[in-house]
């Protein structure tokens, strides 16, 4: 670890959220491959959008074609992947961005270290609030996710072809708390991204007032 380096304090977290006038979150999506996650994803972001917020999906595949290229799938690899993202969205959501990822993330402790970072206090801006992190199950049975398939992983992975493969010969570690669950072989995805809108304005994240009061309503 480099030792010769010295953090430069900026805005708060308040000022950018009052000046863009949202605030900044993360909703991270965890799940088997071939879930639905990244199609639910999509379609949440889009909605966002012409709601006038600003939001911004990471997804699994599109991140490994540049940030993490390095990265294979092996247990140390896939910890790595994870704590890379959880370290780019908790800079969106700063920035007052909704950030959306759409990742497998099959460990339940880099997930809970995701959560974490989003939780911890800024010494440079000691009131800030914590950074909210809403962990979004899009729950499979593995059947499913095999019958669906759309890349022909699984069907790979049954054959030896893909080692390491999450749910197959790699583990898929459920969340235990997570804030939404969704069973998308039982929702469209319409119904999907409804839910997690309405989870939003219930804890209030769709909504912020201003400094003088008015209040902004999506």
């Amino acid at each position: 670890m480099a030792t010769n380096i010295t953090w430069h304090p900026s805005l708060s977290r308040s000022e950018r959220q009052t000046n863009r006038k949202q605030r900044g979150f993360t909703i991270w999506f965890t799940g088997l491959s071939a879930s639905g996650k990244s199609t639910i994803a999509t379609a949440l972001e889009q909605h966002l959008l012409h709601l006038g917020l600003a939001a911004y999906r990471l997804d699994g595949d599109n991140v490994r074609f540049g940030l993490n290229k390095d990265l294979g799938f092996s247990e140390k690899d896939r910890n790595e992947n994870i704590r890379r993202i959880a370290e780019v969205a908790k800079l969106f959501a700063d920035s007052a961005t909704i950030a959306i990822t759409s990742f497998i993330s099959p460990y339940r402790k880099d997930r809970d270290s995701a959560r974490e970072l989003h939780a911890a206090k800024n010494d440079a801006h000691p009131d800030d609030e914590p950074l909210p992190f809403i962990e979004v199950y899009v729950d499979i049975p593995l059947a499913e996710a095999e019958k669906r398939d759309p890349k022909g992983l699984y069907k790979k992975a049954r054959e030896g072809k893909i080692p390491e493969f999450t749910g197959i010969s790699a583990p898929y570690e459920e969340p235990e708390n997570a804030e939404i669950t969704i069973k998308s072989a039982e929702k469209s995805v319409e119904e999907a991204v409804q839910e997690i809108v309405d989870y939003l304005n219930s804890k209030g994240l769709l909504r912020l007032s201003s400094s003088d009061g008015r209040g902004l309503e999506y």
